[in-house]
């Protein structure tokens, strides 16, 4: 019966789904082999839960200060900041895991690939992500009047360099949403409830020290971007859902 259902039309699309859903509430897990000194598969995937957490939390201060973005655009710019370097981080630890599998590892093959989807929608959040807070560091660096200069017409569209920063918006804000829904429970299970029973993932102080080369690596980029970004505090003109 299961063999006919996946040769049906759409049998594929649906296990697919099915496979995502079944990892995102939990009801089935990845087992990650634990190896010694750096933690393997395990401890790769405690570093990419933990700036994952960081990043939803920074990425919903940032959204909160779209609701006036004029009053509040040196926090805007001090939190964009502040999720450049887990942006990269995240990236890197994901992009590690990949290598990995690609190359025949076999603790990463034991672990294997996460599901179909998330693997196809995983380039798109990672292209939005770094593009959103790529062109944002451009906008800041930029001042607001060579940021709203023109750089071409589409169909009667003037785009310039804020065009850029809100379409990557779009893109990464369902993107990245289709991406939480996914991954969060996982994420919070191994964390912040990963079992009385579970034994320590080696590699702590490594990931301890990755994630504190992040946080001054952020605060740093945090301080140098609101002190140069002054210009659009008085820059009114400056609408993140503005039409062109």
């Amino acid at each position: 019966m299961q063999a006919l259902q996946d040769q049906r039309p759409g049998g594929s699309f649906g296990a697919a789904v099915a496979e995502v859903v079944a990892e995102a509430i939990g009801r089935e897990q990845r087992a990650d082999p634990v190896l010694a000194h750096t933690g393997g598969p395990a401890g790769n995937a405690l570093l990419t839960a933990w700036t994952a957490l960081v990043l939803l939390l920074g990425s919903v201060a940032e959204l909160l200060t779209l609701v006036n973005i004029d009053g509040l655009m040196s926090w805007h710019v001090a939190i964009g900041a502040l999720l450049v370097p887990p942006a990269l981080l995240k990236t890197a630890s994901t992009g590690w895991r990949i290598v990995r599998y690609y190359t025949g590892n076999a603790p990463y093959l034991e672990a294997g690939p996460p599901p179909m989807l998330l693997r196809l929608l995983g380039p798109l959040v990672v292209v939005s992500t770094l593009g959103l807070l790529g062109t944002g560091v451009l906008l800041v660096l930029l001042g607001p009047v060579p940021a709203h200069q023109s750089l071409l017409d589409v169909l009667g569209f003037r785009i310039d360099y804020v065009t850029f920063h809100q379409g990557f918006f779009a893109v990464w804000a369902v993107a990245t949403g289709l991406h939480l829904l996914g991954r969060i429970v996982p994420a919070l299970r191994i964390t912040l409830a990963p079992g009385s029973g579970a034994a320590a993932v080696p590699g702590a102080w490594t990931r301890w020290f990755l994630l504190a080369v992040m946080a001054v690596s952020a605060v740093a980029l945090a301080v140098l971007l609101v002190h140069v970004e002054g210009g659009w505090v008085d820059f009114h003109r400056f609408d993140f859902h503005r039409d062109h």
